[in-house]
């Protein structure tokens, strides 16, 4: 799903090119942003580029904070001189702590020096199994629509660093990836049941300290944001060496290691708790974070308030930004580790004292296409995941990809990629039952692994509007070895505003 982490947190603004019109889109990035932008040009930022590491920040001065890169990111990390790619993430709600261009505000009055931001998102897509899977020639039709308000201590009563914000959700949807018999999912969009659902999907208090060397956000959160988000960009201050948004694979492993899935929260189960990270240097960051662990019990806390009964999921991270070769080619590494309290019951139907889990994921890019000139040219990334615990559908991880930005002439701002997503299943002969309930008595084993690759053509139809093609083929489905392999094609567009 809308983003295993260039680094963790802060959000990041990018905005049209100097005499273009476009959308400005704050990604939740690992450098913790807070200064006021004074340009919101696409590829000039007035401030140095902020530190490495950091929940994600407020949103900079301009047109508005915003929506893609997922996911979540769509955004460019900052920059000064040059032009960039505009290429977002394939669901913005799943990677950014800001989301859309705040054009909704605008259109109410809210002057971007008003200290106030409202903007939004709105996802569509339609998917559909041409082949192969568990309902051959079926579709599924799913629509997110994300409204963000957000207020800027500093400019509405002058305290320094403090920025309070919520975001309330509205997901229409089907059971797409069930059609293809696919676990993880090959659409994000969709995740658990249930598939209408109106939430407060986000409501936080972000506080940054020490000269943004401390920075830390509590309230209801999305972890997925700030932990293991190979999305986000890779931190830079030259345009030209700058990887927009690092992949716009749609598929669930982009956003969250399927290792993580169904204890940590994220899209669109948020959970209440805590983030902090500390930032002893621009390139590297340390983040810790702990919630409400009740997903872990199949409470849809996104939906409820907080339980604090015994079940809390924990997680940290650290990570680094850092150039390579002659030419400084940009890159990024994190690892983390998380543990998972409470009992827990187990396929076996064993009880087991909690879930501990490890990642590591980066990015690199690999070619400069106009060297010195623009970003176009072509990125990749790479992600791992494992977990000891038979409570898991996915025991182990591994995925990685490529992503070309501007590569097609007359289109700077479309970007493509491809990516491939193998996950080893959990063994029991029981664990199946999850997708099978009502399968007669016996084994119903998963697969033994379950391989997914996608490509996909991201295009901007206009500042603010994406249009995006995929074809996904599953070799080997996820939720029982008997499932054909399945072929897929999507269609999405994301809207910001």
């Amino acid at each position: 799903m809308i983003a295993a982490s260039l680094g963790s947190g802060v959000p990041e603004e990018r905005g049209p090119e100097p005499g273009r019109g476009g959308a400005t889109s704050v990604v939740a990035r690992p450098e913790d942003a807070i200064k006021p932008r004074i340009d919101a040009g696409l590829t000039r930022v007035a401030d140095p580029p902020s530190r490495f590491g950091g929940p994600a920040a407020p949103p900079a001065e301009g047109p508005g904070a915003g929506g893609a890169n997922g996911g979540p990111d769509g955004g460019n990390p900052p920059t000064v001189g040059g032009a960039g790619s505009t290429a977002i993430s394939a669901n913005p709600a799943a990677v950014n702590i800001l989301t859309g261009t705040a054009a909704l505000g605008r259109f109410f009055g809210l002057k971007d020096e008003s200290g106030i931001r409202l903007g939004g998102l709105w996802v569509g897509d339609a998917s559909g199994v041409v082949a192969g899977g568990r309902h051959p020639g079926d579709w599924g039709l799913n629509s997110l629509t994300v409204f963000d308000l957000s207020f800027d201590s500093e400019k509405l009563g002058g305290w320094k660093g403090g920025m309070l914000g919520t975001q309330f959700l509205q997901f229409s949807g089907q059971p797409t990836n069930d059609l293809a018999g696919a676990f993880p999912g090959f659409d994000s969009l969709e995740v658990v049941p249930p598939l209408v659902r109106q939430e407060l999907y986000q409501l936080w208090y972000r506080q940054s300290l020490w000269d943004d060397r401390l920075v830390f956000r509590i309230g209801k959160l999305v972890p997925t944001y700030d932990f293991n988000n190979v999305v986000r960009p890779v931190p830079v201050q030259d345009a030209d060496a700058a990887i927009p948004a690092v992949s716009g694979l749609i598929y669930t492993p982009i956003f969250v290691n399927p290792t993580m899935l169904g204890k940590i929260p994220g899209y669109y189960n948020s959970a209440t708790g805590l983030t902090v990270s500390l930032a002893p240097t621009k390139k590297t960051y340390l983040n810790y974070g702990v919630y409400d662990g009740n997903l872990a019990l199949n409470r849809q806390t996104g939906l409820e308030g907080p339980h604090f009964n015994g079940y809390y999921f924990h997680i940290g991270e650290a990570g680094f930004a850092y150039r390579a070769g002659a030419q400084r080619k940009p890159g990024n590494f994190g690892i983390g580790f998380w543990g998972q309290t409470g009992m827990l019951k187990a396929f076996d139907h064993s009880m087991v004292h909690g879930a501990n889990g490890m990642y590591f994921f980066g990015a690199q890019r690999l070619w400069f296409r106009h060297p010195g000139r623009d970003n176009s040219g072509v990125s990749g990334f790479y992600q791992f995941g494992a977990n000891n615990s038979n409570t898991m559908l996915a025991r182990q991880y591994f995925g990685g990809g490529f992503t070309g930005f501007g590569l097609v002439p007359g289109r700077p701002d479309d970007s493509m990629g491809c990516g491939l997503a193998w996950t080893f299943m959990n063994t029991d002969p029981n664990a199946g039952r999850v997708f099978f309930p009502d399968a007669p008595k016996g084994p119903m084993p998963l697969s033994p692994s379950q391989l997914m690759m996608s490509v996909y053509y991201q295009m901007q139809l206009f500042p603010g509007c994406f249009f995006q093609p995929n074809l996904t083929y599953i070799p080997t489905p996820g939720q029982n070895e008997a499932i054909p392999s399945a072929l897929a094609v999507t269609f999405r567009l994301v809207v910001l505003f």
